[in-house]
């Protein structure tokens, strides 16, 4: 067998071995223009992260008209945690300047989102952060079949139980971030509930006269503003 596979644009070669198999994928070279074109692309976008799970695109799309317009919004799925729940997005702004105005005041001043109980971060994006980016020039992908009397083969198991253990981490401190949030919304509500009646208290007591009943017995000035 011929150890050449053509795949359209790309080519995968197997190249076997007495103890291991490498897999060497070369996935072709793109236009110069079209890399171009990404990397003016990622100039112009944001990252963000410590979103809440209940952010939506509108959301975000909302909180970030105030900056320029926003073109994309792109949530990166987290895999380690339980339905791949996102805390992070990349917003792609119009321009480069709206995109680092964005980095800047973000950074300067707490910006909460859907009751999130600490405040948004942001920065520049970077090529790596694009799952759909265009592959770039020269690239090599090399993957390697690991025998277990290979020297790398216990790094490689403690790497996956090290993954493990993130993952398990990430869904409690996930589960944590939801049932604080759900504390934090209910709180504002009740403190808007409370807030709003005595706004309708203080509204009727003008409307009545009250107000100016009881200012004029204590001898106090009361202005319309």
């Amino acid at each position: 067998m011929d150890p050449w596979l053509d795949c359209s644009t790309s080519f995968v070669q197997v190249v076997a071995h007495p103890r291991n198999m490498v897999l060497i994928l070369h996935m072709g070279t793109p236009k110069k223009s079209e890399y171009a074109a990404f990397e003016d692309k990622v100039k112009h976008t944001v990252y963000i992260d410590n979103l809440s799970p209940h952010v939506t695109e509108s959301v975000l799309r909302t909180a970030l008209d105030q900056f320029g317009t926003v073109v994309n919004i792109q949530f990166i799925p987290n895999y380690i945690v339980p339905g791949n729940i996102p805390n992070c997005a990349l917003i792609e702004m119009e321009t480069t300047k709206q995109a680092i105005s964005v980095v800047s005041t973000l950074a300067q001043y707490p910006f909460m989102m859907s009751g999130m109980p600490r405040p948004v971060r942001a920065r520049h994006a970077e090529a790596e952060m694009f799952d759909d980016r265009p592959i770039k020039p020269g690239r090599k992908i090399q993957c390697r079949w690991l025998n277990p009397d290979d020297p790398d083969f216990e790094i490689a198991k403690k790497l996956k139980h090290l993954c493990q253990k993130h993952s398990a981490e990430a869904a409690f401190l996930l589960k944590q971030q939801q049932q604080k949030e759900e504390e934090l919304a209910k709180q504002q509500q009740e403190s808007l509930k409370q807030n709003y009646k005595k706004y309708e208290m203080i509204d009727g007591l003008l409307a009545d006269g009250t107000a100016r009943r009881l200012a004029r017995s204590y001898d106090m000035s009361l202005r319309d503003d």
